[in-house]
């Protein structure tokens, strides 16, 4: 049972550092590391290469790029604009050259404020698409080349569709050359909670974090480039208790009385940690997500850094 133990997040970085295998690398994933401790601003590129390392990792073939920044969940305008700048470097190294039709979509419920990132980033972004094809490119600054369309789907308890079908529709009516995907993730740490941004090219499956298997939206399903960024809002329930645990089991490891018991939870890896943990809890809890209790005013001013992120990738800034 321990064998099928799955952690669940939605971060390519947290299913390399879950990855239990005997090799310290993994053949078909590279990962680079870089720190700009200036700005507090920590990236770590994932690329996995092979369907050998996507087996391994759980993850499609493709680049993920973490961005972690300790302070993103504070309030600071001057911090995060620099979040937008790094955001916009590597959506456009993502994207290549200017010039291109590119479709933005806000996943999500608005219901739900963990899971309303992408339709709040939606409604930040400076769309084009009407205005160039009412009056041409030439009506836009020399600066401002992107054609920019944006659409939020909802969910499927809202439509009675899946996510797919619809910006599969959209995107065969409009053709785009690229899609962009926003939407809210689920992390394995507590400490990624807010603080951090994905952003890969190998698409997204709508609510995969959370237990909600839909179907992914990635280039081999619309046929164009797609192109996902997240932020995580929630955890669940046996991750919060796993943290507490490794914390007691370190508290317990500093004291001399209590070293036994430390000693035998301590030899437990994280996966049969996490095992016992949901074998513990009450089954009701095993489903549970826990999101901070900040997370309305939080959603809020991260969907501004990232569509002005996204902004400034679309006009050439990044």
């Amino acid at each position: 049972m321990i064998g099928s133990f799955q952690i669940r997040t939605d971060l390519a970085l947290e299913a390399r550092e879950g990855y239990d295998g005997d090799e310290s690398r993994i053949r078909g994933v590279t990962v680079e590391e870089e720190a700009d401790a200036q700005r507090e601003i920590y990236t770590t590129t994932v690329r996995i290469e092979t369907e050998n390392g996507a087996r391994a990792i759980g993850k499609p073939v493709g680049t993920y790029i973490t961005l972690e920044a300790p302070n993103m969940s504070s309030p600071d305008e001057g911090y995060h604009r620099e979040i937008s700048g790094e955001l916009s470097r590597h959506l456009r190294s993502l994207m290549g050259e200017q010039g291109k039709s590119v479709l933005v979509v806000g996943l999500g419920n608005r219901e739900v404020t963990p899971d309303a990132l992408g339709p709040n980033v939606v409604n930040n972004l400076h769309i084009t698409r009407h205005m160039i094809r009412e009056y041409g490119k030439n009506f836009l600054s020399d600066e401002e080349t992107e054609c920019i369309s944006a659409i939020v789907p909802g969910v499927m308890a809202q439509t009675g569709m899946e996510t797919l079908e619809i910006v599969k529709g959209v995107v065969d009516e409009t053709k785009p050359d690229v899609v962009i995907v926003i939407d809210a993730l689920a992390a394995r740490s507590t400490k990624r909670l807010n603080r951090t941004i994905q952003i890969t090219d190998a698409g997204i499956h709508p609510g995969s974090g959370v237990g909600n298997h839909r179907n992914g939206i990635n280039q081999e399903a619309l046929g164009v480039p797609v192109i996902a960024v997240g932020v995580p809002t929630v955890v669940d329930a046996a991750t919060i208790v796993n943290d507490t645990m490794e914390e007691l089991v370190n508290q317990m490891d500093g004291h001399q009385e209590m070293q036994r018991l430390g000693g035998a939870l301590g030899t437990l890896d994280s996966a049969q940690k996490h095992q016992m943990i949901r074998e513990l809890i009450s089954p009701h809890l095993n489903t549970m997500f826990v999101t901070p209790k900040d997370i309305d005013e939080t959603v809020k001013y991260l969907s501004y850094t990232i569509s002005e992120g996204l902004n400034m990738a679309f006009s050439g800034k990044g």
